[in-house]
C-alpha cells in the first residue's frame, strides 16, 4: 500500500506544490525561498525518513508568514492524506532531543483531533532573516491539517537556531516513529476500531 500524497494550494498570496512519501529514505527536494525553513524542512525530512518535495512561491516581498503558513497547512494535509486510515501505525511517537545547547522535548499523537502545546520559550527574533515567531504558526497550521496531538517543550538551551533545529529533527523523529507499523497489528491502535 503506497503513503504518499499530492497536495497542492494556491491563494492570492501563494502557490505551493508539496509532496510526501511516508516510506522514503529521508530525502529532499525543497524550492520555498525561505533559507532557514528549506534548512529545517530538510532536517525533518531525514530524520523522519519522509521523503518531501516542496515548490512554494509566495508574497515574501510583504514577508514571509503566509508561504511558511501555507507550507505548514500542505505538509499536515499530505500527512493526514498519506496515513490514511492508520491501520497498523504505532500512532505514538516521541523524542528528547539535543542539539549543542538546545533540549527539546516532542511528543505526539496521529489522533485525529488537533491540540498544539507550543511551550518553547523562544526569545524574539531572528535566524538570520527567519523570525522565530512563524515557527509557531508553522507547526499550528500543520497540526490543524494533519489532524494530529503535537507537545513541543522547551528543556534547555539558549541559540535560537540550536532550539528550532532540535524542534524539527525531533518532530521528524517522532513522526517517523508513530507513522512506523507495529508488527503483528492488523486494525488501528484504538479501544473504538477507528482514530477520528
Amino acid at each position: 500500500m503506497s503513503r504518499k500524497a499530492n497536495v497542492n494550494r494556491k491563494t492570492k498570496e501563494t502557490t505551493v506544490d508539496l509532496q510526501v512519501n511516508l516510506d522514503g529514505k529521508g530525502e529532499s527536494k525543497l524550492e520555498v525561498g525561505v533559507p532557514f525553513l528549506e534548512h529545517m524542512l530538510e532536517l525533518w525530512a531525514r530524520h523522519s525518513f519522509f521523503d518531501l518535495e516542496v515548490s512554494a512561491r509566495g508574497d515574501l516581498h510583504v514577508e514571509p508568514h503566509h508561504l511558511v503558513e501555507d507550507i505548514g497547512l500542505c505538509l499536515g494535509r499530505a500527512i493526514k492524506e498519506a496515513l490514511g486510515d492508520k491501520k497498523g501505525i504505532k500512532r505514538y511517537g516521541s523524542c528528547i532531543l539535543p542539539m549543542d545547547d538546545a533540549l527539546v522535548l516532542v511528543a505526539l499523537d496521529f489522533s485525529g483531533r488537533p491540540y498544539l502545546n507550543y511551550d518553547l520559550s523562544l526569545q524574539p527574533g531572528k535566524v538570520g532573516d527567519f523570525d522565530v515567531e512563524l515557527i509557531e504558526e508553522f507547526w499550528r497550521a500543520a497540526v490543524n491539517e494533519a489532524q494530529m496531538n503535537l507537545h513541543l517543550k522547551y528543556l534547555a538551551g539558549i541559540n535560537r537556531h540550536h532550539i528550532t533545529e532540535a524542534v524539527f529533527k525531533g518532530t521528524g523523529k517522532a513522526m517517523g516513529e508513530a507513522a512506523d507499523y507495529f508488527e503483528g497489528l492488523e486494525d488501528v491502535l484504538s479501544t473504538k476500531g477507528t482514530i477520528t
